[in-house]
């Protein structure tokens, strides 16, 4: 049957070296393929829970906005890399296909990270499945939160209720920081 299923192919992460927490979703819906961005769909929460959290100019476009992350130290990215899936919901993806990004690597390459945050249960899910067995000793010690869905999937909280447990999750950011 997964041979019937479209095959998605993830984006390239939003990050500089000096990212200190990074958010994980699943894999970009249909839509986001479409448009080529994260978060494109225009019901999905994450633009508007980032532009308040980080007092972001509501008229900034798509690169802007991911500009603005990388000046707050906050990285995006998937834990899958490709997959088949019908539609865009994270219990379509059919779990034979999936093929998750590499995390040594980029952890590796992103030294400062000091949060994960999860967009959702399955990118925690799968996170915890397939890539925390393989991570070296030391990464598998980086502070882990899953934070309700920003998708519009996930309509049992509203878009308030979503961002206040962003914001209590990315205040944590700020208070565990020394100014280094």
């Amino acid at each position: 049957m997964s041979e019937e299923l479209p095959h998605s192919l993830g984006f390239p992460p939003i990050a500089d070296n000096q990212a200190q927490a990074l958010i994980l979703g699943s894999m970009p819906s249909v839509t986001s393929l479409d448009h080529q961005q994260y978060y494109g769909h225009p019901r999905n929460a994450f633009w508007p829970i980032m532009t308040k959290l980080l007092k972001m100019d509501k008229a900034l476009n798509y690169s802007q906005h991911c500009q603005q992350l990388i000046r707050h130290r906050i990285a995006v990215w998937d834990v899958l890399q490709s997959c088949q899936r019908q539609g865009s919901l994270d219990t379509n993806i059919d779990t034979d296909s999936m093929v998750t990004n590499d995390f040594n690597l980029f952890l590796l390459q992103h030294p400062h990270i000091k949060h994960i945050f999860f967009n959702g249960a399955k990118a925690e899910q799968v996170f915890n499945r397939h890539i925390l067995p393989t991570l070296d000793e030391q990464r598998t010690h980086i502070a882990r939160v899953r934070l309700p869905s920003t998708s519009p999937a996930h309509a049992s909280l509203s878009l308030e209720q979503k961002y206040q447990h962003w914001q209590q999750a990315l205040a944590s950011i700020n208070s565990s920081d020394d100014g280094s």
